[in-house]
């Protein structure tokens, strides 16, 4: 054992981190925008269904403190029914089939993750959207026109089809802000047809955090 210990260490050492699934689960809850109709949101464990008629919102899941280490997150993504491409940095114009929000405040913040506007607007959040449409080409990373903390990382321009996603969440951080990532406090989908009066059909499944 005292020859085999340290090889079965090292190996230990150098295996990823097992990944911790992120269940739709009824735990996720709606967060509407303004005065906007919202989405329709099937919870069904591993995938969650999306439906948006000329409507938008944001479901919104508060992370435990075993994931807030994470850096690295991994999804599937469908759409059937779509937008069309639009121009993701313009304000009131900026439709876009689904969107995967992650958020990071600094240790020690005393917002409540699980209020997820008051959490997205506060001036130590930070946010990722990884992005399903627009017109922009893949790895494109824009400023929000809205909040001064977000970016948003396009991974799929519009179109329909089902597609797996892996995202090193700690390098695309550095690249859109130019620092180290604080603690990531929660998560959330969401799908925006209002300005172009459409409609998407969509889901999101897998979803993974390590």
């Amino acid at each position: 054992m005292r020859i085999l210990l340290p090889a079965l260490v090292a190996t230990a050492l150098a295996l990823p981190a097992a990944a911790q699934t992120v269940a739709f689960d009824g735990s996720w809850k709606e967060q509407g925008f303004l005065r906007f109709r919202t989405n329709d949101y099937q919870q069904g464990g591993a995938s969650l269904g999306v439906a948006s008629d000329g409507t938008v919102s944001l479901l919104w899941k508060a992370l435990p403190e075993g994931a807030r280490d994470a850096t690295k997150a991994s999804w599937s993504w469908g759409v059937t029914e779509g937008v069309p491409p639009t121009d993701l940095a313009r304000k009131g114009g900026d439709d876009r089939d689904l969107a995967l929000y992650f958020a990071w405040t600094e240790a020690g913040a005393s917002v409540d993750p699980a209020r997820a506007m008051q959490l997205l607007r506060a001036p130590t959040t930070r946010v990722l959207v990884y992005v399903r449409g627009g017109d922009a080409a893949r790895g494109t990373v824009q400023r929000s026109p809205y909040l001064d903390g977000m970016r948003t990382v396009v991974l799929r321009p519009a179109g329909t089809g089902s597609f797996s996603e892996s995202v090193d969440l700690a390098a695309d951080f550095r690249r859109a802000f130019g620092t180290e990532s604080g603690v990531l406090v929660g998560v959330g989908v969401s799908a925006d047809s209002d300005d172009t009066k459409t409609r998407i059909r969509a889901t999101v499944s897998n979803l993974a955090l390590r």
